[in-house]
């Protein structure tokens, strides 16, 4: 029997045959050496856009502490945040199991797995607010889905609270940057920059 290999990163549990590897992600002031797999997002690398939202969104200032990475995938962004901001508990939210499984592997590595909260979306209490989101979002969900995900994560924003959000020109930077906008929020646009948009989102 052929190995499964169709599906998709956003599944909760991955067709794809595991076969593990490693990548490397290297930021000012941190490098991690990261496990990955087969059925999860950015397998092969680091994806260029999460790097991007890395390098140009400023890590929590020292008021900030609770944050989350939406879409944590193996936690590329939760755990670099949580290297680069040792006063803050960062929630690493993932629909993909496999996924959620690699994040604490990879944090419990980066020795941040105290501070780092690996969780399925339906498993964060409901008077948790965030003071920073951090999200490259899984676009290829479709327009319905993936308004309704960042309508209720955003809505935990704190009342001072800011989102930093990486989109792909392509694949509807603008067009959510508008959709946001009519929803009563204020975006502002950080950075355009290797085919990717950086958008901020306040109350």
């Amino acid at each position: 029997m052929a190995e499964p290999t169709s599906g998709h990163y956003f599944d909760a549990e991955p067709a794809a045959h595991s076969e593990p590897r490693e990548v490397d992600l290297t930021l000012p002031g941190v490098s991690l050496r990261l496990t990955t797999d087969r059925g999860v997002f950015a397998a092969d690398g680091v994806d260029p856009g999460t790097k991007l939202l890395l390098l140009e969104a400023p890590s929590p200032s020292p008021a900030q502490h609770t944050v989350l990475d939406l879409g944590c995938g193996y936690g590329a962004i939760a755990i670099a945040v949580a290297r680069l901001a040792p006063h803050c508990v960062v929630w690493a939210i993932d629909s993909n199991e496999r996924a959620r499984a690699l994040c604490v592997e990879n944090a419990v590595r980066a020795h941040v797995g105290d501070r780092v909260r690996v969780c399925g979306p339906g498993e964060v209490a409901a008077d948790v607010e965030f003071d920073v989101i951090y999200s490259n979002p899984p676009i290829r969900i479709g327009k319905p889905a993936l308004r309704g995900l960042l309508a209720h994560w955003l809505g935990r924003l704190a009342p001072e609270g800011v989102a930093y959000l990486v989109v792909q020109k392509h694949l509807g930077a603008d067009s959510l940057a508008r959709w946001l906008g009519e929803e009563g929020w204020i975006v502002t646009r950080r950075v355009s920059r290797r085919a990717y948009r950086v958008l901020e989102v306040r109350r």
